[in-house]
């Protein structure tokens, strides 16, 4: 069991690649209701409308799909020095740049599979213009009834060639914990679950059947109930969106979810509890075997395949 060292705040955003910006941009504005904030170059930036900060999202024109930069707010100025100098221990940092729009200096680094990531501290409170302001003071942005309107980033589930390494990497250096994994039969760890504060998970590593490095499962908004989920299915089916599969219920974490694909072929996930509250000091990762993951959900219903096999960018047979 490893101590949270609450050093790193939350997932700030997360940049997406897309190689169908215009549906893309669609698909989150309409469909799941963000709202644009600014672009620049190539790149859109779009807020929940329970998001303090700048941008939940930056979405990125691309060749290809996938995951660019995952952005972590540090805890404190002095919470992104300590976990600097733990990343340049282990050789695995970039450097540092200015930062995005509404983002103060930023470090860049990699995780061990190779997903880029980026650690900084100022961030600048998102000011709501005149015609999004909300009645209420203690929230950043009035309800804009569109689409699904989701509440906030989630959390994101990364493919990697091993996912322990990833699941360590977020434990020793970025200070987190797991809270819950799934270890097959042979006694190698396929799936973690991290997370840095109360809220149970927040970075995922799966284990890649291609044995690619770099890809991504999906990444997950929260919606303000879990009616949302039932109307999302009905929103999706009506905006012609692919429907992977849900909505259904995790066994792992008991998250209610609809599984989507974006324009550009990036999995997205909507779900309902976001994550459950870890208040333990001293909790111990839950360990699924393969006979319960066998069970299916925690309906009992079956996985389907793609789940498992499906992942971006997309790579090639053989």
């Amino acid at each position: 069991m490893s101590a949270l060292r609450h050093e790193i705040a939350h997932v700030g955003h997360v940049e997406l690649f897309t190689p169908e910006p215009e549906r893309s941009l669609d698909f989150f504005v309409r469909v799941l209701g963000l709202t644009e904030n600014g672009a620049d170059g190539d790149s859109v930036y779009l807020r929940t409308w329970d998001d303090y900060e700048h941008h939940s999202l930056k979405l990125t024109a691309s060749t290809t799909s996938g995951v660019g930069r995952t952005a972590l707010r540090a805890a404190s100025a002095e919470a992104l020095r300590s976990r600097v100098a733990a990343i340049e221990e282990r050789g695995l940092g970039v450097g540092w740049t200015d930062g995005d729009p509404g983002i103060g200096p930023t470090y860049v680094f990699r995780d061990p599979d190779g997903h880029e990531m980026e650690l900084y501290w100022e961030s600048e409170w998102y000011r709501a213009p005149e015609e999004l302001r909300p009645a209420l003071k203690n929230q950043a942005q009035a309800y804009p009834a569109r689409g699904v309107c989701v509440r906030r980033l989630d959390h994101v589930n990364y493919l990697a060639q091993d996912a322990a390494a990833g699941g360590r990497f977020v434990c020793d250096v970025l200070g987190g914990r797991v809270t819950e994994q799934i270890v097959l039969d042979s006694g190698v760890i396929s799936a973690q679950w991290t997370h840095f504060a109360q809220k149970s998970y927040d970075l995922v590593y799966t284990n890649d059947w291609t044995e690619a490095t770099g890809r991504l499962h999906h990444i997950a908004f929260a919606t303000d109930t879990r009616e949302d989920i039932l109307r999302a299915a009905d929103i999706c089916l009506d905006h012609g969106v692919f429907i992977e599969t849900g909505p259904h219920k995790h066994a792992i974490q008991q998250t209610f979810f609809l599984y989507v694909y974006e324009p550009g072929g990036n999995r997205i996930e909507l779900c309902n509890p976001t994550a459950r509250l870890v208040f333990a000091p001293d909790w111990e990762p839950v360990t699924w075997t393969e006979a319960d993951r066998a069970r299916g959900q925690a309906w009992g219903l079956k996985t389907i395949s793609t789940f498992h096999t499906h992942g971006t960018p997309p790579v090639g047979p053989g």
